[in-house]
C-alpha cells in the first residue's frame, strides 16, 4: 500500500499538466492505435477468479496428538478446525459442459470452491479430476451463458511471440499483463514432475496461477503456473504449461477422474560432453538409454542400454532425460509411442505399447472397512517411505475423517508401515484403527473407528 501511495501524486501531477481540453488522439496519420482492447473484451470473460476454503486440523498442544494421553485424561477425540482460504485463477475451455482448467495447486484439498466470473457471478464448483505430477485440475460450473477460449496449437509457437497473461494477481480481481515467449520446452525446473514449460516476461504474480496466457487472436496457449521469484516478486521470468499438453491431461481427467499413466520401462541419462564423445556422436540432442527393464514395453520394441533416444512421437528430444519422461508420461496405458534412436551411428525406428505401472494398487477396505473409498500403493515420496493414498471416495467415511490423496501413511496403531502387506499385519478389521499421516511438512495422528 505504501507503494501506491508513492506514485499516486505522481501520477496526479502528471494529469494536472495537460490542457483541459486536450484530447488524446485515437489515430495517428490516418491510422487507429494499436490496441489490445478489442481482443480482452473477448479474451477476458473466459478467465475467472478461483476462491478456496480448507478446513485444517489445530490442536495448541502437542501433547494432544498422543491418543493414550488423550484417552487418559478423558480428553475427546475432537481436534479444533481452522479454516484456510486461497486464491487463484481459471480458465473456461467448455462453454456447453462448464469446464474450467487451473492448477492442482489452486484446489489441492480444498472442502470449498468458489468460482467468480468477470460478470459478478458467484458459482460453486465441482472437482471433476487432478493431476498432481503436472498441476493440473479440472473443475465444473453450471454452463448458464458462459463464454471460453479458443484453443490454439502450442506447438506452433515460436520464441519472441507477443502474449497476453490473465488473472487474479494477489487477489486484486481480474488483471493484464503482456510481453513475449522468452523460451520454449523448459523442463528440469524441479517445479513439477512433468515439465514442457513455455517461458514468458509478461508479468505472473502470486494469483495468476490457472489463469490465460494468450496469443493476440485472443486464442489458448498456456495456463500461466509458476515464476522464478528470488525476491519474491515477479522478476520477468514466468512458466507456463503448454495449451496441448493442458488438453491432453483435461480430457483424461473428464474421462477417468485422473491420469492413467503408462510406462515405457527404460532409465536414461543426460547427454554429457563425454557421452557424446564416447558415442561418437555429432549432436548433444537426446538421452543414452541406461538401463531397461526386463519385460517392458521398451525390451519387447527392441531397446538397448546404449541406444541414444532421439525423438519420441516426432518431437526431437533437446532437453533430455525430463523431456523424454514428460512426452511418455502424456500418453495412456495401450497407446503406441514412436521411438527414434542411435545406435552404431545408425538411426533406428521403433514402436512400444505403453504398459501399465508396475506399483500396485489396493482398495483401502482389503486391508480395514474404514479404508473403504480409498485406493493405497506403497511408495517412496518426497523421500518418505510409506503408504501413499493414491485417491479418496470424497463421499467416504475416509474423506470426512480427514484422508486426501497425497497423504502418506508412515505407522499403524503404532507400527512403522513402509509395504502393504506390513499394514495388513498391523491393522484389525474389528478394532479402530490408528494411523499416522505425512501431509507436505507436517504430520498427525487419525483414528478411524
Amino acid at each position: 500500500m505504501n507503494n501506491i501511495t508513492k506514485i499516486l501524486p505522481l501520477i496526479f501531477l502528471g494529469l494536472s499538466s495537460l490542457d483541459a481540453n486536450a484530447v488524446l488522439p485515437t489515430q495517428i496519420d490516418g491510422q487507429n492505435l494499436p490496441s489490445l482492447a478489442p481482443m480482452l473484451e473477448h479474451s477476458m470473460p473466459a478467465v475467472v477468479n478461483i476462491s478456496t476454503s480448507t478446513n485444517v486440523r489445530v490442536q495448541d498442544n502437542p501433547m494432544l496428538n498422543d491418543p493414550v494421553f488423550r484417552y487418559f485424561f478423558g480428553i475427546p477425540n475432537q481436534p479444533r478446525q481452522q479454516q484456510k482460504n486461497s486464491l487463484g485463477s481459471g480458465v473456461i475451455i467448455d462453454k456447453n459442459e462448464g469446464y474450467v482448467l487451473t492448477n492442482n495447486h489452486v484446489i489441492d484439498k480444498a472442502d470449498k470452491i468458489t468460482v467468480t466470473l468477470s460478470d459478478g457471478r458467484q458459482l460453486n464448483a465441482k472437482l471433476i479430476g487432478s493431476d498432481p505430477d503436472a498441476d493440473v485440475a479440472v473443475i465444473q460450473i453450471p454452463a448458464d451463458n458462459l463464454t471460453a477460449l479458443p484453443i490454439a496449437d502450442s506447438n506452433q509457437l515460436k520464441v519472441g511471440d507477443f502474449v497476453v497473461a490473465i488473472g487474479n494477481p494477489f487477489g486484486l480481481g481480474q488483471t493484464v499483463t503482456s510481453g513475449i515467449i522468452s523460451a520454449l520446452g523448459r523442463s528440469g525446473l524441479g517445479i513439477e514432475g512433468y515439465e514442457d514449460f513455455i517461458q514468458t516476461d509478461a508479468s505472473i504474480n502470486p494469483g495468476n496461477s490457472g489463469g490465460a496466457l494468450v496469443n493476440l487472436r485472443g486464442e489458448f496457449i498456456g495456463m500461466n503456473t509458476a515464476i522464478l521469484a528470488p525476491s519474491g516478486g515477479n522478476v520477468g521470468i514466468g512458466f507456463a504449461i503448454p495449451s496441448n499438453m493442458a488438453l491432453t491431461i483435461k480430457e483424461s481427467l473428464v474421462q477417468h477422474g485422473e491420469v492413467r499413466r503408462g510406462m515405457l520401462g527404460v532409465t536414461t541419462q543426460d547427454l554429457t560432453a563425454e557421452l557424446v564423445k564416447a558415442f561418437n556422436l555429432q549432436s548433444q540432442h537426446g538421452a543414452a538409454v541406461s538401463r531397461v527393464d526386463v519385460g517392458s514395453p521398451a525390451e519387447k520394441a527392441g531397446i538397448e542400454p546404449g541406444d541414444i533416444i532421439v525423438a519420441v512421437n516426432g518431437q526431437e528430444i533437446k532437453s533430455g532425460s525430463s523431456q523424454i519422461r514428460t512426452l511418455i508420461g502424456l500418453m495412456q496405458i495401450g497407446d503406441t509411442a514412436t521411438i527414434e534412436i542411435l545406435r552404431g551411428g545408425e538411426r533406428k525406428t521403433v514402436q512400444a505399447t505403453i504398459g501399465k505401472p508396475k506399483r500396485p494398487e489396493i482398495a483401502g477396505d482389503k486391508i480395514h472397512p474404514t479404508l473403504k473409498g480409498a485406493v493405497l500403493s506403497a511408495t517412496t515420496k518426497d523421500q518418505v517411505e510409506g503408504i501413499l493414498i493414491e485417491k479418496v471416495d470424497n463421499r467416504s467415511y475416509a474423506w470426512k475423517t480427514g484422508l486426501r490423496p497425497g497423504d502418506i501413511i508412515i505407522s499403524a496403531n503404532r507400527y512403522r508401515v513402509r509395504a502393504i502387506d506390513e499394514l495388513q499385519q498391523v491393522a484389525n478389521p474389528r478394532a479402530p484403527l490408528l494411523i499416522n499421516l505425512q501431509r507436505g511438512g507436517e504430520a498427525f495422528f487419525v483414528v478411524l473407528q
